[in-house]
């Protein structure tokens, strides 16, 4: 049985969208992906509807690489109202106690306690899965289930600014760190609860919010022509821009393309790289792929892109 081709037009590269609050990441990906009629696209990660800021959205032979992006660090500016909890550990959420403030005191020791490997408890509004099930929507149907404490690494988390009631905290982490369940962490261990008014994500991975397009950007250069938005997608490649690059004679990029590992003079000694056809101009037309390198130092294939 011949394989369904799926509707719209071949489109590759990675759109950065600054995305919009009240949309959730799939509403916002579904929108972009109508303005470019494109046939095959992605996003790289969940944010929350309240959330704004950069989502990276795959487009094409880009969406064999968004893992690298889901995998990536992340940073946020968040601010973080103290002394009110709320359901969702967001301002989403039905309010559940309302505390007074104490007086905050030294708040970069509290801070610090939070810098580093930390465990979490995912939120239940979170949209981890349990036996293939969004934990919010179980708990939408008022459910709640134990769920395991998981470590990650809050790399930077800075003092913006301290105010009566809220705090704005700036946030490098891992992926898989919850802001919201960090905001209710924190107003714990200030003892009168807290929850995320406002976030913004800053960067994902390589990429940072100044590079982003919003959604009436998008639109107004869609109404100029669709051949106008495609120019805002950024090269594939940009994926994986912060790793090693490799080159390869046309003779052993065949070869790799046949799923064979090369041999690459002056390579590195270990690791993952960003593969590329010897030009000397790095276009994204001679970008092949990523690989590993293996114990005898020869490089294999792991995602490679769609030879034109």
């Amino acid at each position: 049985m011949a394989r369904r081709k799926r509707p719209g037009r071949n489109v590759d590269g990675i759109l950065l969208l600054d995305k919009p609050a009240g949309l959730t990441s799939n509403g916002a990906l579904q929108q972009v992906k109508r303005l470019f009629g494109a046939a095959k696209a992605g996003h790289t990660g969940s944010l929350d509807p309240l959330a704004t800021g950069v989502l990276p959205l795959c487009f094409g032979e880009a969406t064999k690489f968004s893992q690298f992006l889901l995998d990536a660090d992340k940073r946020y500016l968040t601010t973080v109202k103290l002394g009110v909890t709320t359901t969702t550990g967001d301002a989403d959420g039905e309010e559940t106690a309302r505390t007074a403030v104490p007086a905050l005191g030294d708040i970069e020791a509290i801070l610090d306690g939070f810098r580093g490997s930390i465990m979490q408890i995912p939120s239940m509004y979170s949209a981890l899965k349990v036996d293939g099930q969004p934990l919010y929507k179980l708990a939408r149907e008022g459910k709640e289930i134990e769920r395991k404490a998981r470590e990650v690494t809050i790399h930077e988390l800075s003092l913006v600014e301290a105010r009566e009631d809220e705090l704005i905290l700036d946030i490098r982490c891992t992926k898989g760190t919850y802001v919201r369940t960090l905001a209710e962490d924190i107003g714990k261990e200030i003892g009168c609860g807290a929850h995320v008014s406002a976030l913004r994500r800053l960067q994902s991975g390589p990429y940072v919010v100044d590079e982003t397009y919003t959604m009436a950007q998008l639109e107004a250069t869609k109404a100029l022509g669709t051949h106008l938005l495609d120019k805002l997608l950024l090269p594939v490649s940009t994926a994986v821009k912060e790793w090693p690059m490799v080159e390869l004679t046309d003779l052993s990029a065949s070869y790799l393309r046949q799923g064979q590992p090369v041999q690459v003079a002056s390579s590195p000694t270990s690791g993952w790289v960003r593969i590329f056809i010897e030009s000397g101009a790095q276009n994204d037309g001679d970008f092949i792929g990523v690989g590993e390198i293996l114990d005898d130092g020869r490089i294999a294939p792991r995602r490679l892109v769609a030879a034109h």
